[in-house]
């Protein structure tokens, strides 16, 4: 009889890949594989591959191509889990509680056939998101509502503040996946989440300066300065906290902006106007996507340059990832400009990296591409870029990179902690 067999057997964090085998087919037979996924609102994902097993009956999906007519093809060992998709349309897979691992089903089907045939066996698997050890504290403390994740073990250990996006609210999936690493992460909500402003209108920098010193002052965290990790609406967040705030000893902006977009930024007697949209320049697709790629101005020009943020003004190491296909918006014209500002105020150049056939949600590894879902503030769906397996590529270096870059600038050491449960 056929069965899964999967390594790391039952469990696995979910930025690790996973190795999936089957066993017990008969020579050179034609299976599909089907994985599935239901998210915590229980919307499905799924994703088929279509493969032949070897003379002695097995499938190694590490050293066996996938055949054309499924959700890939070609030597993908993880494209199970990276091609998902959702059922229904312009649906974003999110983990809201990382105390839960996901559940992923596996099965194997018989034939090459729509539908497959019967099914010939089966597994599940856990994928978490929490190490064993680390700890989720939430954090209520004067203004500031975040949730901070400490690595097992005794501290102090290197502080990260990571900021999401124009989706509001608290997303933990990225800081407690960080927090597997040895890093003290704060998950840093700033609006759309409790008694927070309920929409981005404006922003004060003291709200987050008062999250720079909570970490600094916490005995959990090594300083003399934390990192900041910022994605999209968040990128541009921390770069201003970088250039106007203390203790701040690395930036990384995932997809960032270096004007300030979407809502005026206040700071003591200083305000950042918004970078000028233009709505004339969106461009709807037939099946009713938006690209919006071109709404925002050029904050070179006019009066747009008082929305260039001033990050010549940072003491701290920069690192721009870009993803090259980005739909949301120029990131790569974004990180270019802030390291040409960097230089020519005589600061070091920042690290850039740019991945072709990457779109706007560079996420943790294996979360599946999302090529367009709604946009919170246009209300409608936005194209996000990206091409499946090259973003896929994007957010395994990334991470990677992501990482190496914190321990060099936080603790001075290169990378090279194990993420075992």
């Amino acid at each position: 009889a056929a069965s899964v067999r999967l390594s790391p057997a039952a469990r696995s964090l979910f930025d690790e890949p996973l190795a999936i085998a089957v066993q017990g087919l008969g020579p050179r037979q034609r299976v599909t594989l089907r994985a599935s996924l239901r998210d915590e609102t229980g919307e499905l994902f799924q994703a088929t591959a279509r493969y032949q097993a070897g003379h002695d009956g097995e499938l190694d999906l590490a050293r066996c191509p996938a055949l054309p007519g499924g959700s890939f093809s070609g030597l993908e060992p993880m494209g199970l889990l990276w091609a998902l998709q959702p059922r229904r349309p312009f649906w974003r897979l999110v983990k809201r509680d990382v105390r839960s691992p996901f559940l992923l089903r596996l099965e194997v089907l018989e034939g090459h056939g729509e539908p497959p045939g019967r099914l010939l066996a089966q597994a599940q698997h856990e994928r978490a998101f929490l190490r064993d050890g680390v700890r989720r504290l939430p954090v209520r403390d004067g203004r500031i509502r975040a949730t901070l994740f400490l690595p097992p073990g005794n501290g102090p250990f290197p502080g990260i503040i990571d900021l999401y996006g124009t989706g509001g609210g608290l997303p933990e999936y990225r800081a407690c996946l960080l927090a597997n690493y040895g890093f003290a992460v704060l998950a840093l909500a700033y609006y759309g989440y409790e008694d927070l402003p309920k929409e981005m209108k404006e922003f004060h920098l003291e709200y987050f300066e008062e999250a720079v010193n909570y970490m600094l002052q916490h005995n959990q965290v090594k300083g003399p300065g934390i990192g900041l990790l910022g994605f999209s609406k968040g990128g541009d967040l921390c770069t201003s906290m970088a250039s106007f705030l203390k203790g701040i000893a690395a930036t990384a902006l995932i997809n960032g902006s270096v004007a300030n977009v979407g809502a005026v930024l206040h700071y003591k007697d200083i305000t950042i106007p918004p970078l000028g949209i233009n709505l004339k320049r969106i461009k709807v697709s037939k099946s009713g996507i938006a690209d919006i790629v071109d709404v925002l101005n050029n904050p070179l020009e006019g009066p747009d340059q008082q929305s260039f943020i001033p990050l010549e003004k940072a003491e701290c190491r920069f690192l721009f990832i870009v993803g090259q296909d980005d739909h949301n918006w120029k990131s790569e014209f974004f990180a270019v400009e802030g390291s040409k500002r960097l230089q020519a105020h005589g600061k070091e150049k920042p690290e850039i990296i740019c991945y072709p056939g990457a779109g706007h949600y560079i996420e943790p590894p294996f979360f599946p591409m999302c090529a367009a879902s709604m946009h919170l503030l246009f209300g409608k769906p936005v194209k996000w870029g990206g091409e499946p397996k090259a973003h896929c590529e994007a957010q395994v270096d990334a991470w990677q990179q992501i990482r190496a870059f914190f321990h060099k600038h936080l603790t001075g050491k290169p990378s090279g902690t194990s993420s075992k449960l």
